[in-house]
């Protein structure tokens, strides 16, 4: 089983609560037996699968398998084109470990995506764009260290798509079991 959940701002990805104030994945009512795979920061926003298939982990999440992970960054700043060409190319430090290429394009006006609770910080003499990356790879808080490292620090991150499966249309907080036809899009 493959469940695709839409998770809110300042949900651990993980069933144990280590502080008394932080949120997890418990309170959700997920299937027994199913685990995250893979992580979203309790910053971040969107997609997050949980399965109880522990032969996924290695066919989604290994970088060699280049399997695609697409999120939208609101960044503080407005990049060109230019200042984009680092994170396409690659090779970005990060904690002892250079990124690999990604694509990255700047998104025209603003993302449709939900409100957060509560919402980004809003400095009436600092500009946001919104970004598009695909990442075959996921270190900690990397994007938000790339991002960073061009001048563009992340304010706002969310996954949107894993492979060619979507959150369309999955609200935050809710989840859904994929079909055979979501599972082809989450791995083709």
């Amino acid at each position: 089983m493959i469940l695709a959940f839409n998770k809110p701002y300042g949900v651990l990805s993980q069933f144990t609560q280590e502080a008394p104030h932080h949120r997890t994945l418990a309170e959700f009512g997920f299937p027994p037996g199913v685990y995250p795979i893979g992580r979203l920061d309790s910053d971040s926003e969107g997609l997050l699968l949980l399965s109880d298939e522990k032969s996924l982990v290695d066919r989604l999440l290994n970088p060699a398998n280049r399997h695609p992970r697409t999120y939208w960054s609101q960044v503080e700043g407005i990049p060109s084109a230019g200042d984009l060409l680092p994170l396409e190319r690659g090779g970005i430090p990060i904690q002892g470990y250079r990124t690999l290429p990604c694509r990255a394009r700047l998104m025209p006006g603003e993302a449709d995506v939900p409100p957060r609770h509560p919402p980004v910080r809003y400095r009436a003499s600092i500009p946001t764009a919104w970004l598009e990356l695909t990442l075959v790879e996921g270190k900690n808080r990397q994007v938000r260290r790339m991002t960073a490292a061009i001048g563009f620090p992340t304010l706002r991150l969310l996954r949107v798509r894993i492979g060619k499966f979507s959150l369309n249309g999955l609200e935050p907080g809710t989840w859904k079991e994929l079909g055979s036809r979501e599972r082809r899009e989450l791995m083709p």
